[in-house]
């Protein structure tokens, strides 16, 4: 394996018609088989997986870098995160249960939770593998089956993941991965068979999702897009706030939905943050991923790349100053001259109705804005159509709590940024979508109730 920028890898056909109806009744007949299976059997299958992941981490994390851009060392991150997925939801499904609720004269009611049946994943091409994982994880645990779709611009490693559910122990076909961009994300979202869509993406696709799951009453979780607020008081630990800032800005190149890109700070430290983080900015060390002190890779592709760029341009017209980065970076070693690197961005001087401050870049670019009072900062902060994620620093515990409940966001950090624990829920208020993946809340989006209702005398009639 090696990183070489714009050289083709693998050509993948698209799915069509034939492919995604062989795929979901591929997994129909594997979800008879699944979803009779006690939730300690899935629970020993999937621990099987987990224990494949971890074994084969640097292996599987060398693909998805190669799959990707992102640097080794955050994809070695997102392979843990991603086994530590299937582990914590193989624990839950030998715990999946309903309850008793006892009725007058002896009779009695329960409810018993169900799998959904075939259930549909998209995944975006940021988190590739991990984000197969956290859909897989819970849909899995639940008893249902899965046809994944990756995205056309990194199809390779969760393929790898198909492969180790088989190995594994999964009835064959209960998870399947078809290829395609929107054509063949339109066929799975449209066929009668499939019970539920789980996708991750953009807005406007996350809107024709929702319209398609519609005709066929098909439940949708959509994990969309964002540009959340981070917001640094002055009596934060600046060390902190600053290695936050980072973190909430420039993992995987800035391609992160829930990036706090929005970063608020109070404006009697603003020069003195400002200088910190554009100093630790320009340290960040870019160029070949697979290099161990790699600390930020290529971004996705060639038109992603120009239109990061064209976004600090239009910044720039608009009156921002591009306080560090923002140009192409061309690495010393010759096979990389043609990859798609840009030096991560600051941007200072910003305002709240740039386009900058206002749209998703996904791309490595901070806005700096400064802010007097808490209530100010909380309006402006919210006044987003969007609402993913939130951040705050401040040694002021009841400030930060107070803080945290007036964001619209869906996911908060205090003192932390971009922690993503399985164990906790993750999912965005407004535009950034609904449903939840992570922690037991993925439960209810993957299972659906029925109550039952016994009675232990004669029925009451009123005829």
């Amino acid at each position: 394996f090696e990183t070489c920028p714009g050289r083709v890898l693998c050509k993948v056909p698209c799915s069509g018609e034939k492919e995604v109806d062989l795929a979901v009744q591929s997994a129909k007949a594997a979800f008879k088989i699944w979803s009779q299976m006690s939730g300690m059997e899935r629970c020993r299958v999937m621990l099987e997986a987990a224990r494949i992941i971890r074994e084969q981490r640097d292996e599987i994390a060398t693909m998805e870098t190669i799959n990707n851009g992102k640097s080794i060392f955050e994809a070695r991150v997102d392979i843990d995160i991603s086994w530590q997925c299937l582990e914590y939801y193989a624990g839950l499904a030998g715990s999946l249960a309903g309850e008793h609720i006892q009725l007058p004269g002896g009779s009695f009611g329960y409810t018993r939770r169900e799998p959904l049946g075939v259930c549909v994943g998209i995944g975006a091409w940021n988190y590739p593998f991990q984000i197969a994982c956290w859909k897989s994880g819970p849909a899995l645990a639940c008893g249902n089956a899965m046809v994944f779709k990756p995205s056309p611009f990194t199809p390779i490693s969760v393929v790898r993941l198909a492969e180790i559910f088989t190995e594994a122990g999964v009835p064959k076909g209960l998870f399947n991965v078809v290829q395609g961009g929107a054509a063949t994300g339109q066929l799975l979202c449209q066929h009668p068979d499939v019970a539920k869509i789980s996708f991750t993406g953009s807005v406007p696709t996350g809107m024709k999702i929702m319209e398609m799951a519609a005709k066929g009453i098909k439940p949708v979780t959509l994990e969309l897009g964002g540009k959340s607020p981070l917001i640094i008081f002055s009596d934060a630990d600046l060390e902190n706030a600053v290695k936050g800032a980072l973190m909430a800005n420039f993992l995987t190149q800035g391609e992160v939905c829930c990036n706090g890109t929005r970063v608020f700070v109070e404006r009697k430290i603003l020069d003195t943050f400002t200088k910190e983080v554009v100093k630790r900015t320009q340290k960040i060390k870019i160029g070949d991923p697979l290099l161990e002190d790699t600390r930020m890779g290529a971004l996705i592709n060639r038109p992603h790349l120009n239109r990061v760029q064209g976004f600090i341009k239009q910044a720039k017209e608009q009156g921002a100053e591009v306080l560090c980065g923002g140009d192409l970076y061309v690495p010393d070693d010759p096979k990389l001259k043609n990859g798609y690197y840009m030096r991560p961005c600051v941007l200072g001087n910003c305002k709240d109705d740039m386009t900058c401050v206002k749209e998703e870049i996904f791309g490595p670019v901070m806005a700096i804005l400064p802010f007097d009072t808490e209530e100010e900062v909380l309006e402006r902060a919210n006044a987003t159509k969007f609402g993913l994620a939130g951040g705050v620093f401040t040694r002021d515990i009841q400030k930060a709590h107070r803080v945290v409940a007036a964001l619209k966001a869906g996911m908060c950090f205090i003192n932390n940024y971009n922690v993503s624990p399985v164990e906790l829920p993750f999912g965005g208020y407004k535009f950034s979508g609904f449903g939840r993946e992570n922690g037991r809340a993925a439960i209810e989006y993957y299972s659906q109730l029925k109550t039952v209702c016994v009675e232990m005398g004669d029925v009451e009639s009123v005829f």
